[in-house]
């Protein structure tokens, strides 16, 4: 069973083959097996998922059905689930148990899912490894001495090594799309605000949006219909519709233009990367789209622009975790300062404190122009170029990443390098567009990704070119030896 898409979890379920909570338990020793050698997991929460399994086989017993009913899923670990441990993989959140859950949570809920537990990731979604997480790191099941890919490496890490068919996310600045590049996932970022983030342990405000991690685009556009849609709660959530995802998942490419950007190809790309690209081009010419060379001249300011911006964001977020309120608190303080300062330095690992000591430096007085303002304005020169490019081309294809998965521990002492691998990714949370990684290849027997990127809320149309694509290919059948 544990080989099943969300799509054949449904079918089965209508078929009466077998139910939720067989299915539920076979996956839950599948993970107290498996999971020690990937540490993909902070928290499970069995009984949990036994009594949402239970209330499942009850309603389709009573008639009801649900492409999510009965569905066995898991949640990052800075999605507030009530009465449950939500600890964005940081000792400052170790004993932090919600008092409610997301909106993402409760509306999947909702929908009948039955949560396994709470995926590991970088501490507060900071990182592209999933090295930094207080719990420690996440291991590559395509290669246990490489990383995953960050910061959803623990969702990435349990679907990919087939404990669970799909599992939520978050994208900051790639943290869907890349880790699904590197464990040849399906990975997609929606459209900033069509995903609630209330409940959603802020990163950087403007840039965070969750999103699903799955092994084909058809069950992506079954999670993402569970999750997307207008929150009151949410002051950023945008009130538009929510169409079927899955009714234009099977739409002609016929005369579909892809544009590929010059600057996806320079001297950063591995060159393997870049054949399997011009590959993943060639079969979706044979489908009947047609390739267009295009220009995003400001992306290469793009990751300076967002590593002001996402920090100042960090800054601003995590300075209510004081030591007061709630979350981790010091032994003795001497005075409140020594309470602030021992409570912030010994419960944020050294990647957080790095970004929120840059973060409130480019928001102090003397440099909030010269640093923050100036970000903020190539934002707008990089969306800009998005814009100019959607009147030529209904979506833009390029590479997920510009090298596949790293050793763990390879870019620990360089965290530049590190930021570097983001560069593919990061504008489309910059512009706010939606964005979507699918499997295209291997290299040196690590999975390799192409991303496709489209205009706002056209999240079916990624869905639809993926879907196409990967009834032609089979990279995404792929599993991981072991697994």
């Amino acid at each position: 069973m544990h080989h099943m898409t969300l799509a054949e979890i449904a079918r089965g379920l209508a078929d009466k083959k077998f139910s939720s909570e067989e299915l539920t338990k076979t996956l839950l020793a599948r993970i107290a097996q498996l999971d020690p050698q990937l540490n993909s997991f902070i928290s499970l929460t069995e009984e949990l998922a036994m009594s949402q399994a239970k209330a499942a086989d009850a309603r389709r017993a009573n008639g009801e059905t649900g492409a999510l009913l009965g569905a066995p899923i898991a949640h990052k670990d800075l999605f507030c689930t009530q009465g449950i441990r939500t600890s964005c993989g940081s000792k400052m959140l170790d004993t932090f148990k919600a008092p409610y859950d997301a909106t993402v949570v409760a509306k999947l809920a909702a929908a009948g899912t039955v949560t396994l537990g709470k995926t590991n990731m970088d501490e507060f979604a900071m990182g592209s490894a999933n090295e930094s997480s207080h719990y420690g790191a996440v291991k590559n099941p395509w290669n246990l001495a490489h990383v995953p890919g960050g910061s959803s490496g623990g969702s990435a890490a349990a679907v990919a090594a087939r404990l669970l068919p799909a599992a939520t996310a978050t994208d900051t600045g790639g943290s869907i799309r890349q880790p699904a590049a590197f464990t040849n996932l399906t990975g997609l970022k929606p459209t900033y605000g069509r995903v609630s983030r209330w409940g959603m342990i802020a990163y950087a405000s403007s840039l965070d949006q969750g999103g699903p991690l799955a092994r084909t685009a058809e069950d992506c556009a079954i999670l993402l219909q569970g999750m997307a849609g207008f929150d009151p709660n949410d002051s950023t959530s945008i009130d538009e519709p929510v169409p079927d995802y899955s009714t234009s998942l099977n739409d002609s490419l016929q005369g579909l233009r892809i544009g590929v950007p010059k600057e996806y190809f320079g001297a950063g790309l591995d060159p393997r990367i870049a054949d399997l690209v011009q590959n993943s081009i060639k079969e979706l010419e044979k489908l009947g789209a047609i390739i267009k060379q295009i220009s995003l001249p400001n992306m290469q300011h793009a990751i300076p622009a967002y590593y002001v911006i996402a920090p100042a964001e960090a800054s601003s977020n995590l300075s209510r975790f004081d030591g007061v309120r709630f979350g981790y608190r010091c032994e003795n303080p001497q005075n409140l300062v020594d309470l602030y300062k021992r409570s912030r330095g010994e419960g944020f690992g050294a990647e957080v404190q790095r970004r929120i000591m840059v973060g409130t430096y480019a928001l102090s007085a003397g440099y909030y122009d010269a640093y923050y303002l100036k970000a903020q304005k190539i934002r707008r020169l990089v969306k800009n170029d998005f814009m100019a490019a959607f009147n030529e081309v209904d979506i833009i294809l390029g590479p997920t990443t510009p090298n596949p998965a790293w050793k763990l521990g390879a870019k620990n002492s360089d965290p530049i390098a590190e930021y570097l691998e983001d560069v593919y990714t990061i504008t489309a949370n910059l512009a706010g567009l939606p964005g979507l990684s699918m499997p295209a290849g291997f290299v040196d027997g690590l999975p390799v990704g192409v991303q496709l990127l489209a205009p706002y809320f056209q999240e079916g149309r990624l869905l639809n070119v993926a879907h196409q694509y990967q009834l032609n290919t089979d990279w995404h059948t792929r599993t991981p030896t072991g697994f």
